[in-house]
């Protein structure tokens, strides 16, 4: 029996369970709340997270770790960034070589400013050397559930790992590239939400197309700059895990960083709007991770030190801008 785990159960999860269903025996999802869990095994239904979608009959919903990962071949991680060390620890009694290990979610670790992949090694290292990748691109859940035919990339350093996950999830709506430069994907993955946060941001305050194609445009050179500087590829960022990525977060009404933005461009607190939502928007903790990283590195990255600044100085969006108008002219 091929078994899949799908440790996370928002809309993001439950939208991969229901794409990959035909293509396992089994699925278990896994859901950190357990009223949530218990509704879901009766009503089929994410009513929190993803409503309007029916899980397949093969998806078995649980809030217990023990029970999603036992016999699974692959583990597919799916929990926001700030809660993958202290799952993959947990999960750890749980988990053996055999197993293949991917990660869904688009975050740095804040503090350590890991990858997720590295979270994932560091953590289950001392137990057994684990295969891992990362599966990026972009995507919005409800268009995933719903059948809407996208493309992904999965990633590995282990190319033949790659091949077989993309051809463990490749579907008649889900097309799967594979590539070995884990770093530029899962630095475009993470990063492409500050710069989303600030397309909602210039959205809020009523700005046109000219800005939004400006704000794309040169938030990619500098994720591209970051990336290439620890070790990633730029034809990466070129691709769906970056600029496709980016393109969708930035102008899609789905986006929760996007959503971000445009509520900073109305004077609401930062602290008011992630008040206000049980969604995770990974891009608030990814912008400071990102300023900690672009100085590690001595990467210049201009839009980000101004999502910074708007994010945790309380910097007013229009003077960030002006900041960013008024910056040392020079070549592209």
């Amino acid at each position: 029996m091929t078994r899949l785990a799908i440790i996370g159960g928002g809309g993001w999860g439950t939208a991969l369970s229901i794409v990959l269903a035909p293509r396992f025996d089994q699925v278990r999802l896994w859901v950190f709340e357990r009223d949530l869990a218990a509704r879901m095994a009766e009503s089929r239904e994410n009513d929190l997270y993803l409503p309007g979608f029916r899980a397949p009959g093969n998806v078995t919903v649980t809030a217990d770790l023990e029970t999603a990962l036992e016999g699974a071949r692959i583990v597919l991680g799916v929990m926001p960034s700030h809660h993958a060390h202290r799952l993959y620890t947990e999960m750890l009694p749980f988990l053996n070589p055999s197993m293949a290990f991917v990660s869904a979610t688009k975050g740095i670790e804040t503090g350590s400013l890991l990858r997720m992949s590295q979270v994932i090694r560091e953590v289950l290292s001392p137990a057994f050397h684990p295969r891992v990748a990362a599966l990026s691109g972009p995507t919005f859940a409800p268009e995933i559930a719903r059948g809407d035919p996208a493309a992904l990339v999965v990633s590995s350093t282990d190319a033949e790992l790659a091949r077989s996950v993309q051809e463990a999830f490749v579907g008649p709506t889900f097309r799967l590239y594979r590539n070995t430069d884990l770093v530029g994907v899962e630095v475009g993955a993470a990063l492409k939400n500050v710069i989303a946060i600030g397309a909602g941001v210039c959205h809020g305050l009523g700005m046109g197309n000219n800005t939004l194609a400006a704000l794309i445009t040169r938030g990619l050179a500098e994720i591209t700059r970051l990336a290439v500087a620890m070790g990633g590829q730029p034809g990466t960022l070129a691709g769906l895990a970056g600029l496709g990525d980016l393109v969708l977060t930035c102008n899609g009404d789905l986006s929760r960083n996007r959503k971000v933005g445009i509520e900073l461009a109305k004077g609401r607190k930062l602290c008011e709007i992630l008040g206000s939502t049980r969604m995770v928007a990974e891009g608030v903790e990814t912008t400071f991770a990102a300023m900690d990283l672009a100085s590690r590195h001595r990467v210049e990255m201009p839009i980000t030190t101004q999502m910074n600044a708007i994010l945790k100085e309380g910097r007013p969006p229009r003077e960030a801008i002006r900041e960013l108008m008024e910056r040392e002219l020079k070549g592209e």
